[in-house]
C-alpha cells in the first residue's frame, strides 16, 4: 500500500493548485508546487525498502520487434482485441475486472513480430498506489506504442482519467521530449540561455523550481519556444518515458453513422469493433506507422534477396553499424563495406560505409575484409 502520508501530501498539494488563480504573479509559485509534486509522485513510484510479498504474473518477457501494450478500463474489450488480432485467448467475460495479470501475444505484421500485451483493468487513482494500476503502469512504461481502449458507449471522460494516470506515472503520451539541457554545476549560481520567445519560463521561475530540487547552481540552455514549467521538471526529473498512443474506440456496432462521424474527428484515434472484427486494417496500418520501424532485406553474394524475413530495426537506430550488429555482433570486426539497393541511396546498388542510414525496405549486401 502506497505510504498514506505521501498521499494525503499530493492531495493537499492539488488543491491548493485548483484554489490558485493563473496569472503571471502566481505563476512562479505555482511552478513550486509543480516541483513539489513531481517529487512526491515520485516517491510513490519508488517506495523505501520493505520486504513486501511478491506479485506474480506482472514482469512479461520482451520478444519480438516491439511491444504494444492495451491500457484501458475494466470490461472495455481488451482481452477481446487480443484474442481476434493474435489468436490467443485471454479469459473474457461480460463483468469487470476478468484479466488480473498480463496476457501477451505476438502477430507477425509486414514481416516483423510484434509483442502484445493485454494489461489488466485500470481504475482511477492507480498513480496514487490504488488497485494493481501501479505495477499495470510499471510494465506500460515498457512499451513501443500504447493502445488506450475506450468504450464508445461510456463517456469521453475516461480518456481524460487514463491520460491523468499515465501522465502520473512519467508517461507522456505522443510528445517527443523538450530540447532544454539540464547541467548541475558546484558553483556560479543558475545560469539561464534560451532560443526564441519564452512565455512561461524565466530566470525567477527556473530557480524557484531548482531551489525545490536543492539545486542552486546550474546551467539550463532552453532550445526551443515555449517551454512550460511542467517541460523543465520532466528534464530535471530524468525519468520520464515519451511513448506513442493510439486511442482505440472499441463497440462501434452499438452505435449510429452520425456518432460515429463525431468520434470519427478524435485525434489520434481508431473507431474498430473487436468483436465483430471491423476496421482492423486501419488498426494496424496505424499501429505500423506509430512504431516507425524499419525493414532491411538480407541480400547473400550471388543470391536473390530474402525478402520472407526482414530484419527489423527502431527509426532511431538504423545505420548499416545497426544492421549488423542485429545480424551478429562479430560482424564489424571484419566489416569493409556494404552495397545498398533501395531509396537511401543515390543509385543501386551504392557502396556505402556504416554510418550509412538506412530506409524501410532497403536491400543490404554486406562485404567482409579478405
Amino acid at each position: 500500500m502506497a505510504d498514506a502520508g505521501t498521499i494525503q501530501k499530493i492531495a493537499d498539494i492539488e488543491a491548493e493548485m485548483a484554489k490558485t488563480q493563473k496569472n503571471k504573479a502566481t505563476s512562479a509559485h505555482l511552478g513550486m508546487l509543480k516541483a513539489k509534486l513531481a517529487k512526491l509522485r515520485r516517491e510513490l513510484l519508488t517506495p523505501s525498502g520493505g520486504g513486501g510479498p511478491k506479485i506474480q504474473g506482472f514482469e512479461v518477457a520482451k520478444t519480438g520487434h516491439a511491444r504494444v501494450g492495451f491500457v484501458g478500463f475494466p470490461s472495455v474489450g481488451k482481452s477481446t482485441l487480443l484474442s481476434n488480432l493474435a489468436g490467443v485467448y485471454s479469459e473474457v467475460a461480460a463483468y469487470e475486472f476478468t484479466t488480473l495479470t498480463t496476457v501477451p501475444g505476438v502477430i507477425i505484421y509486414k514481416g516483423a513480430k510484434i509483442q502484445l500485451l493485454d494489461l489488466p483493468g485500470i481504475i482511477e487513482g492507480a498513480k496514487d498506489g490504488k488497485g494493481r494500476g501501479r505495477q499495470v503502469i510499471a510494465v506500460a512504461r515498457t512499451c513501443n506504442l500504447i493502445f488506450i481502449c475506450l468504450d464508445v458507449m461510456k463517456p469521453l471522460t475516461h480518456k481524460k482519467i487514463i491520460e491523468n494516470e499515465l501522465e502520473g506515472f512519467g508517461i507522456r503520451i505522443n510528445k517527443s521530449p523538450p530540447k532544454i539541457k539540464f547541467n548541475r554545476k558546484d558553483k556560479g549560481g543558475i545560469n539561464l540561455s534560451s532560443v526564441g520567445k519564452q512565455d512561461y519560463l524565466d530566470l525567477e521561475q527556473v530557480r524557484l523550481v531548482l531551489a525545490e530540487y536543492k539545486c542552486h547552481c546550474a546551467d539550463v540552455r532552453i532550445n526551443e519556444e515555449n517551454c512550460t514549467v511542467d517541460d523543465l521538471i520532466d528534464v530535471i526529473e530524468g525519468n520520464r518515458v515519451y511513448i506513442p498512443v493510439i486511442y482505440v474506440l472499441n463497440k462501434i456496432d452499438q452505435i449510429t453513422i452520425e456518432e460515429l462521424d463525431i468520434i470519427n474527428k478524435v485525434p489520434h484515434a481508431v473507431p474498430i469493433s473487436a468483436h465483430h472484427k471491423w476496421n482492423f486494417d486501419e488498426l494496424l496500418a496505424k499501429m505500423w506507422e506509430y512504431l516507425a520501424l524499419t525493414r532491411i532485406y538480407t541480400k547473400p553474394k550471388g543470391q536473390l534477396p530474402d525478402y520472407e524475413a526482414p530484419v527489423v530495426l527502431q527509426t532511431e537506430h538504423r545505420t548499416v553499424e545497426d544492421f549488423c550488429n542485429s545480424l551478429h555482433k562479430s560482424i564489424m570486426k571484419d566489416f569493409k563495406h556494404a552495397l545498398v539497393w533501395g531509396t537511401s541511396v543515390k543509385y543501386s546498388p551504392q557502396k556505402v560505409g556504416k554510418d550509412h542510414v538506412l530506409n524501410d525496405e532497403d536491400v543490404v549486401q554486406v562485404v567482409k575484409k579478405v
